[in-house]
């Protein structure tokens, strides 16, 4: 059984668990949760938000690879490549009208 002197203690600890509990009822995350349409609004902000900064990251990454392939000069040989890939399917194309 337990002794008389762990009341006082016991008192303390189940104070100390209340004060915890209304700190957290209190917490702006419960809060929002507890709204239907606070959440509702939340989300629709943090869903324009990660849109536009995937826009945003998006334009900056292709910026950047557009840029560096620029630098290498690599879009000019893979331009050369698409006009002759492009001059052969003429070929092709004009051989295959005329019966050739």
């Amino acid at each position: 059984m337990a002794k008389h002197t762990d009341i006082p203690a016991s008192q303390s600890a189940i104070d100390a668990l209340t004060e915890e509990v209304n700190r957290l009822n209190n917490h702006k995350f419960l809060r929002i949760q507890n709204s239907t349409a606070r959440m509702l609004w939340y989300q629709f902000l943090r869903g324009l938000m990660f849109g536009f900064g995937s826009v945003v990251g998006a334009s900056i990454v292709v910026s950047i690879v557009g840029y560096v392939l620029n630098q290498m000069e690599v879009v000019p040989i893979i331009g050369e490549w698409a006009k002759q890939l492009a001059s052969e399917i003429m070929v092709q194309t004009d051989r295959v009208e005329t019966g050739q």
